[in-house]
């Protein structure tokens, strides 16, 4: 088994299981992720996304890799691997990283794929491909410069400097950091801020942040005026009550 999952309530767990390998990243891996996110979407509000054993994930597995080169399948991996990023983005719960340890190369690229990502104060993050002669193949050269901009991500990319979690916030790539030993609580913490709003309007709101960058900003701003007009359309008594509801609270 490659990949765990577990429910409590309205929020999913999926747990990358391959700790003797610091949960490097195999096509095995990558398919059982991107089938555990969408069945977890399927029935509850929010997925957490951990790394089991003292690392979130340290990228791909290099042996796997060398096999499948070899082999003439090395499409594989990065196919399963980009389907994998993209179920993170475009299921309609939010997508929460909780980072503790090394996420580097493909590591890095997942917490760079999910909606928010908290992240322990001394986690290790960096993408290493350059350092080993490697080109990012799971989606950095194209999130990373829309995150950070474009000198940060061509630091990170071309020199592969890691940074630590509590940089990873300052530069954005990070919603919370947590300082260590209390990842698990600044992370419930966060689930129950995500679980207290609707989930209608959590769902059109990732869906329009996630396609603002694959548009004109015209062409975005067309894009959520309809959805709103939607959304009203079939939640607007519990939306404009909460609204309501808020100006009478002192």
């Amino acid at each position: 088994m490659t990949v765990r999952t577990q429910r409590s309530g309205d929020v999913g767990t999926v747990v990358l299981d391959r700790p003797r390998t610091r949960n490097a990243l195999t096509v095995e891996l990558a398919k059982a992720l991107a089938a555990a996110v969408e069945e977890l979407a399927a029935c509850t509000r929010v997925i957490v996304l951990r790394g089991s054993g003292p690392d979130f994930c340290a990228g791909g597995d290099v042996g796997e890799l060398a096999r499948l080169h070899a082999e003439g399948r090395a499409v594989e991996l990065f196919a399963a691997f980009r389907r994998a990023c993209a179920v993170l983005g475009s299921v309609a719960v939010p997508v929460v990283a909780a980072v503790h340890g090394h996420a580097v190369a493909g590591g890095f690229e997942l917490v760079q794929s999910c909606d928010l990502a908290v992240v322990s104060a001394d986690a290790r993050i960096a993408d290493i491909h350059c350092r080993y002669g490697q080109v990012p193949g799971g989606g950095s050269t194209q999130r990373l410069p829309r995150i950070v901009g474009r000198q940060r991500a061509m630091g990170l990319i071309l020199t592969g400097e890691t940074i630590s979690g509590r940089q990873a916030v300052e530069w954005g790539l990070a919603y919370r950091v947590a300082e260590p030993g209390e990842l698990d609580a600044v992370v419930g913490e966060v689930v129950e801020r995500l679980l207290a709003n609707p989930a209608p309007a959590m769902a059109r709101a990732k869906y329009l942040v996630g396609h603002a960058l694959a548009h004109t900003l015209d062409d975005g701003l067309d894009l959520e005026t309809r959805h709103v007009l939607d959304h009203l359309a079939t939640e607007a008594e519990m939306a404009l009550a909460a609204f309501t509801q808020r100006r009478r609270t002192p």
